[in-house]
């Protein structure tokens, strides 16, 4: 994490996409919505977008992780987004994610559904599957 605790947030970025493990959102689709906190050390930056991350940049790489791919798992939206974003945006130190899914088919009423994972520079390096069962 940043040593300043210094972040940038794009907050509530909404799509349509047709991630779910029914095949009715598979079909449908339904309205997500991410979070993203971008943690880099921002306290002696110049005023020059050069030297700053470009959250232009990530929001069209969350845009593209969410209506370009197709999951079952939240988990996994999250996972692929924080990889791409550090992987994308050399100043990030770490990333903060979380994709809420307001509208999860679940048989009571409910405000949110979401997965949340901050994942810095070390971590990102890990292996897909890392810790999975077998």
């Amino acid at each position: 994490m940043s040593r300043t605790g210094s972040k940038v947030v794009l907050s509530g970025l909404e799509f349509h996409a047709h991630h779910g493990v029914y095949e009715e959102e598979a079909r449908f689709g339904a309205r997500f919505v991410v979070d993203a906190e971008l943690h880099w050390d921002f306290s002696a930056i110049t005023d020059d977008l050069d030297l700053a991350v470009n959250y232009e940049e990530v929001y069209a790489a969350v845009s593209q992780e969410v209506t370009g791919t197709r999951v079952q798992l939240i988990e996994v939206l999250a996972a692929s987004i924080a990889r791409r974003l550090l992987a994308e945006q050399p100043l990030l130190e770490a990333v903060t994610v979380r994709v809420h899914k307001p509208h999860a088919p679940l048989p009571g009423v409910l405000r949110d559904v979401f997965a949340e994972l901050t994942l810095g520079r070390a971590e990102s390096a890990r292996p897909l599957g890392f810790g999975r069962q077998t």
